[in-house]
């Protein structure tokens, strides 16, 4: 009985031992080809799982708005009295649920074009109030128009325009003529105007973004998804120096195997130039874990804390000579109008640009932006903010 405990004992670690060796080598092994097919599915081409979540996004993405609603326009007209606001939202919409079209492959320098149709269905479930809601907010076509039209005399005459349309510096209008376009009155009095319909998104539905050209990662699985050309060009021609380049990827997704140490660099349309994050933590998100990239402070700096943002200082009035920071002039971008972009309640922006506003609050936690993205494969879940206004 000694003899077959003692066997058993010596069986069982020997076996023990074995497991662990076998353990040992199976394990490296097990990664080496789970990364062979991680670099397999990844790339660009039809029959790959990647390829055929990236021409149409099998998860639901939403867009969701937080609108300052102007509790004080008459005290702001005649007095000039500090803006008060009250955030409102968020009015959320399901976007991106159109698959991309026009795809063409080039084999030969191994990318993929195509163009991503852009659509927006309001989700009630998701949104605190509709798209009826009225709110008060800033009037695009009256404040855009001294600086579309600085001659002195033009002026006189748009201001007898204005006020035969009854338009005032502020106006009432629902979320959904805010966001998608609505028929300015006042720009309906302009003789030949540029445009008659306004809208901080419009054009938008029916409307879309590129020719986007991206690397499929055929040859090179570290450069998948990353943009070779929009709209057939390397720049953008609205900025000087290299602050006009486009880098990265489209932030819909990256190259996989994502190293804490990776600078994410993005290109967005919307807000007129190419962006990068940092890593900030390790997030469990919905079960999986995640590392979470964050857009530093020091990408809205102003030159004189980042000298590497010089060319996106433009001289407006509201650079104060490029000594103020957080807040960016795309006004080239969109056609010559004034139009500005920051991140929510000017987080990272100079004490003096949001001076004037009383209802700020910007805090890190609510109102930075962020990338979500699964270190080993391609996908990110983004929060990406940007507050637009005309000044």
């Amino acid at each position: 009985m000694g003899c077959d405990r003692n066997c058993g004992l010596i069986a069982g670690a020997v076996i023990g031992a074995v497991l662990a060796v076998f353990g040992g080598i199976l394990m490296p092994v097990g990664d080496m080809l789970i990364e062979k097919t991680i670099k397999k599915q990844v790339v660009l081409e039809d029959g790959t799982i990647a390829f055929q979540n990236w021409v149409k996004t099998g998860t639901e993405i939403y867009r969701q708005f937080w609108i300052f609603d102007v509790q004080n326009p008459q005290e702001v007209v005649v007095n000039s009295s500090r803006i008060k606001v009250k955030q409102r939202g968020p009015y959320t919409y399901r976007v991106r649920y159109l698959a991309k079209e026009n795809i063409t492959h080039d084999s030969e320098n191994h990318t993929v074009s195509f163009v991503q149709p852009n659509g927006a269905i309001f989700e009630p479930s998701l949104s605190v109030g509709t798209e009826n809601d009225t709110l008060t907010v800033l009037n695009l076509a009256v404040a855009a128009a001294p600086h579309l039209y600085p001659n002195a005399f033009v002026q006189v005459l748009l201001n007898s325009l204005i006020k035969k349309s009854k338009s005032s510096m502020f106006q009432k209008r629902t979320v959904r003529e805010l966001l998608w376009g609505y028929k300015d009155p006042f720009l309906s009095l302009v003789p030949y105007p540029i445009v008659t319909t306004l809208g901080v998104f419009y054009p938008y539905n029916d409307t879309v973004d590129g020719v986007y050209t991206v690397f499929s990662g055929k040859d090179n699985v570290n450069q998948v998804a990353i943009i070779d050309t929009y709209k057939g060009k390397r720049n953008l021609s609205y900025w000087p120096s290299y602050c006009d380049m486009i880098n990265g990827t489209d932030a819909a997704s990256f190259p996989p195997f994502v190293e804490k140490t990776r600078v994410l660099r993005f290109f967005s349309s919307d807000v007129c130039r190419s962006i990068y994050a940092v890593f900030g933590a390790e997030i469990n998100l919905k079960g999986i874990p995640v590392y979470r990239f964050i857009l530093p402070s020091m990408a809205f700096a102003s030159p004189l804390q980042n000298p590497d943002n010089h060319c996106f200082c433009t001289e407006k009035i509201i650079s104060k000579n490029c000594t103020s920071y957080g807040v960016l002039d795309i006004g080239k971008c969109k056609g010559g109008r004034p139009v500005y972009i920051s991140l929510p309640h000017f987080l990272h922006a100079s004490p003096d640009i949001g001076e004037p506003i009383e209802g700020l609050s910007p805090n890190e936690d609510e109102h930075s932006t962020y990338l979500d993205v699964e270190p080993r494969i391609k996908g990110s879940e983004e929060k990406l903010y940007c507050a637009y206004s005309l000044a």
